[in-house]
């Protein structure tokens, strides 16, 4: 007998989806930075509070419920975007906790930013903690082993290993082109953000940024010890021992123009030598995927400058 291959289609359709469907149905345990977690089924409405979570969700192929300081967001993370049917509910320190309770989330995922909020949280769906950034731990890896928790918890475990294994090979290609670029011997690099025309912040070793210096096969032109929030304030004359290395300074940053005038920064070593230029905004403090786009922005910028 034969078997109408739409029928026979729509059979399969009807299996993967029951399948899938009882997946969904299965109790999941999971583990964040408190301790280890039942629910029922793999949550479908996701409350988001902070930007390396919202990032690290968008990833998974979910969209989260909500989202925090969304106009800051599209300035200073950019990428992924955030979908057009997530609600804004606030600031990172102060969400609005009745637009989260009306939204009825399954889960509500936070970081040290909503910590002291954590109580009142838990009385509206229950509540993951992601810890990230502290001087003891590499930011970076950290951020790697969230992505997989969290992709645990939403079933999108294949998701995030694709897009690891993804960015592995993309990152060797980056490299690739760095050397090819600098003939084999690339320089040190200085990426940093500007806190004004006069003190710049410096990343520190256990940072995503310097491990993104590491995956591109480079080294940082200054060396420091771990600190809060994986950066150090440095006054910009203290960049004058940079002789031959490149320095990368993230956008935005609304004094640029100010800057490029100054006498002090026109002193500077790799100034006179047009070893600095600009770097598109990418996030230092975001999920696993930021690493990627920190890659991409930081190659883009070391290319467009010129080799000795």
């Amino acid at each position: 007998m034969r078997i109408n291959s739409r029928i026979l289609a729509g059979l399969l359709m009807l299996l993967v989806g029951g399948m899938a469907n009882l997946a969904m149905a299965q109790p999941i345990t999971v583990t964040d930075d408190v301790g280890t977690h039942t629910f029922e089924h793999i949550p479908k409405r996701v409350a988001v509070l902070d930007w390396n979570l919202i990032e690290q969700v968008i990833e998974l192929g979910v969209t989260p419920l909500t989202a925090t300081d969304v106009k800051s967001y599209g300035q200073w993370v950019v990428k992924p975007a955030l979908p057009k049917a997530v609600h804004d509910v606030g600031t990172r320190g102060e969400p609005n906790l009745e637009k989260i309770a009306a939204l009825k989330p399954d889960v509500i995922l936070i970081t040290q930013s909503q910590k002291p909020l954590m109580a009142r949280l838990k009385q509206i769906a229950p509540v993951l903690y992601y810890d990230n950034f502290s001087p003891e731990v590499n930011s970076a890896k950290v951020a790697i082993d969230n992505f997989k928790r969290i992709a645990h918890l939403l079933g999108k475990e294949d998701v995030a290993q694709d897009k690891l294994t993804a960015m592995n090979a993309h990152f060797v290609m980056l490299k690739q082109k760095i050397a090819q670029h600098f003939k084999g011997q690339p320089p040190k690099v200085l990426p940093m953000r500007l806190a004004d025309t006069t003190s710049a912040y410096i990343y520190t070793k256990n940072s995503m940024s310097n491990y993104v210096l590491e995956q591109l096969g480079l080294q940082p032109a200054l060396a420091l010890a771990p600190g809060k929030w994986n950066i150090v304030q440095k006054p910009i004359e203290d960049l004058q021992h940079i002789q031959q290395g490149y320095v990368l300074y993230i956008l935005p940053f609304n004094q640029e123009k100010q800057l490029q005038k100054s006498f002090l920064w026109q002193a500077m070593p790799f100034v006179r030598k047009h070893h600095v230029n600009a770097v598109r905004s990418v996030w230092s403090y975001g999920g696993a995927m930021s690493l990627q786009y920190m890659a991409d922005a930081y190659t883009d910028s070391l290319l467009e400058m010129p080799v000795e």
